[in-house]
C-alpha cells in the first residue's frame, strides 16, 4: 500500500526538519494464557447471573485463570519467551524488557526485572510502567522512542495481568469480566519499513475513581478496616466507564488516522481493547469500519487489562490475519482515565 507523503517524509532521514532516527516494527508477538478455563456457567455457580445474562451485556463466554503458584512475572515470562521464538531472538539480545500491569508480583522490585531474570535476559534494563488496560500501546510508544534514539536495538514490550487476585468474586457486575493472561512483542528497526507510524496517548485523572483500587497503596495501606470493607479488590462504574470508553477511544483512532492521512477503508485490521463487545461495536460503527475489518477474541480471555491487545495482536498474527505491509490499527482504554490508538505497517 503507498502510505500519504506526509508518513514517507516523517520516516525518510534526509526529508527536511523531520527527526533523523532509526524507524522502529515489530519484529515478532507472542502470548500466553493459563490452562484453567471458567466459564459463564462456572461464575453463575458464584454469584446470581447466566451465561445469557454475561454473553448478552459482555460478548464474554470464558477467561483464564492463572494458577495460584502462576504469578504475572510467569505468564509475562512465558508470552516473552513465545515472541523469542517466533522471532529467533536470544534473551541475550534484549536490551530492554518493559512489562505493563497493574497486578505486579509485588510493590517492588518490578515484575520487569522478574522476567529478565527468568528468560535470562541477563544485560536488559528493566522496568515496568502502569496504564491499566492502555498499557501496553504506552509501551510500545516508549520502546519506540529507545529504537528510534539508537539507545536500544531490541526492546521487549509485555503486557501481563494476574486479575483474578484482584477481582470480588461476590462482585457480578465486575467478576464476569475480567481473566489472567499475558502478551509480548519484539521491538527493532527494521531496514525499509515503516513499522510504528504514530501514536495517541490520553489520559484524565479527574475521573480516576471511576475504574479503581481503593487500597493497597500509601493513601489506603493495608489493615483490618480495608480488608474487611474489601477495598483491596478492584471497583468500577460500568456505565460512566462505557460511555468515556467509547468517545475516548474514537477520538483518539479519528486522531492517529487523520495524522496519517488515511481513511478507515485503507486500516487491513482493528484490534481494539478486549473488554466489552458492545464497547467495540459502539467505536466501530462510530468510524465506520466493517466487520470483518474488526478482531475480536474477548468470548474466549474476557478483560485481561494491559494483555488483551498484544494477545489479540499475537492471535490475530499466528491466524494469518496479519501479512506484511499491513496496517493496523490498535486502540484502547482503560483505569486512570487512559487511552491511546496507534497505527502499524506489519
Amino acid at each position: 500500500m503507498t502510505l500519504p507523503q506526509r508518513i514517507v517524509d516523517f520516516v525518510n532521514p534526509r526529508a527536511k526538519h523531520q527527526f533523523k532516527g532509526r524507524t522502529c516494527s515489530i519484529r515478532s508477538v507472542g502470548s500466553y494464557v493459563p490452562e484453567k478455563i471458567l466459564t459463564n456457567h462456572d461464575i453463575a455457580q458464584r454469584v446470581n447471573t447466566s451465561d445469557e445474562w454475561i454473553t448478552s451485556r459482555t460478548g464474554i463466554k470464558e477467561r483464564r485463570i492463572a494458577a495460584a503458584d502462576q504469578y504475572t512475572s510467569h505468564l509475562a515470562a512465558n508470552a516473552a519467551l513465545d515472541a523469542l521464538k517466533k522471532g529467533d531472538v536470544k534473551p541475550e539480545e534484549v536490551d530492554l524488557i518493559i512489562v505493563a500491569t497493574i497486578t505486579p508480583d509485588m510493590p517492588f522490585p518490578a515484575t520487569a526485572c522478574l522476567v529478565q531474570k527468568i528468560i535470562g535476559a541477563e544485560k536488559a534494563a528493566a522496568f515496568d510502567l502502569e496504564a491499566a488496560c492502555s498499557g501496553f500501546i504506552y509501551g510500545l510508544e516508549i520502546g519506540q522512542q529507545f529504537i528510534m534514539s539508537q539507545t536500544c536495538n531490541t526492546v521487549l514490550v509485555i503486557g501481563a495481568e494476574k486479575l483474578s487476585t484482584i477481582i470480588d468474586w461476590e462482585d457480578r457486575n465486575t467478576c464476569v469480566l475480567f481473566g489472567d493472561g499475558a502478551g509480548a512483542a519484539i521491538l527493532q528497526n527494521r531496514p525499509d519499513s515503516h513499522g510504528l507510524l504514530t501514536t495517541v496517548m490520553g489520559s484524565d485523572g479527574n475521573k480516576g475513581d471511576l475504574l479503581c483500587m481503593p487500597a493497597g497503596g500509601s493513601k489506603n495501606p493495608a489493615n483490618g478496616d480495608t480488608i474487611k470493607d474489601r477495598l483491596h479488590y478492584l471497583r468500577m462504574d460500568g456505565r460512566e466507564t462505557f460511555k468515556h470508553a467509547v468517545n475516548a477511544m474514537y477520538k483518539a483512532a479519528r486522531e492517529v488516522l487523520n495524522r496519517c492521512q488515511l481513511k478507515i477503508s485503507q486500516i487491513k485490521h482493528i484490534i481494539p481493547h478486549q473488554a466489552n463487545k458492545r464497547i467495540i461495536s459502539a467505536v466501530s460503527d462510530r468510524l465506520q469500519a466493517t466487520k470483518d475489518q474488526v478482531f475480536i477474541n474477548l468470548d474466549k480471555y474476557g478483560n485481561t487489562s494491559a494483555a488483551s491487545v498484544a494477545i489479540a495482536l499475537d492471535e490475530a498474527a499466528a491466524n494469518g490475519c496479519l501479512k506484511r505491509g499491513d496496517l493496523i490499527l490498535l486502540v484502547v482504554f482503560g483505569a486512570g482515565l487512559t487511552w491511546g490508538a496507534a497505527i502499524i505497517e506489519w
